[in-house]
């Protein structure tokens, strides 16, 4: 078992929430290159992206499997019930080492208007990383 257990998670109101499945599997293609990790040949395609157009769910989750672990985003692109565009949620999750500020970079192309994040060291515990 590799060293480090990093896990970023954000939560973003956004203003363009991502609503191609084209778009996000090559949106999580660049960020696994960008943070320099290595997508798993295991799932094709890898990236994977699906998206649901069920009234009050419509959105669309996004995987991609990496050497040291996972990628999840899902999107949501309706309204909530306090207004705004959508919501986007991100896990970044990596048995590596990691620049988080490379996947906030990376994630303002869905022009977050709200942000909210965790970052964990979840080697031994849950612990909280200020960044």
């Amino acid at each position: 078992m590799a060293d480090a257990h990093k896990h970023l998670i954000i939560r973003a109101e956004t203003d363009n929430t991502p609503i191609d499945p084209e778009f996000v599997a090559n949106w999580l293609s660049a960020l696994v290159e960008k943070i320099d990790m290595k997508l798993l040949g295991i799932l094709k395609p890898n990236p994977t992206v699906g998206y649901c157009d069920i009234a009050g769910n419509r959105g669309l989750t996004g995987v991609a499997l990496i050497e040291t672990s996972h990628i999840v985003i899902h999107a949501w692109d309706e309204p909530g019930p306090k207004g705004g565009k959508g919501l986007c949620q991100l896990d970044v999750y990596t048995c590596s080492d990691m620049d988080p500020q490379d996947v906030f970079d990376h994630f303002q192309v869905f022009q977050p208007t709200k942000i909210s994040y965790k970052y964990l060291d979840r080697e031994t515990d849950l612990i909280e990383i200020k960044i």
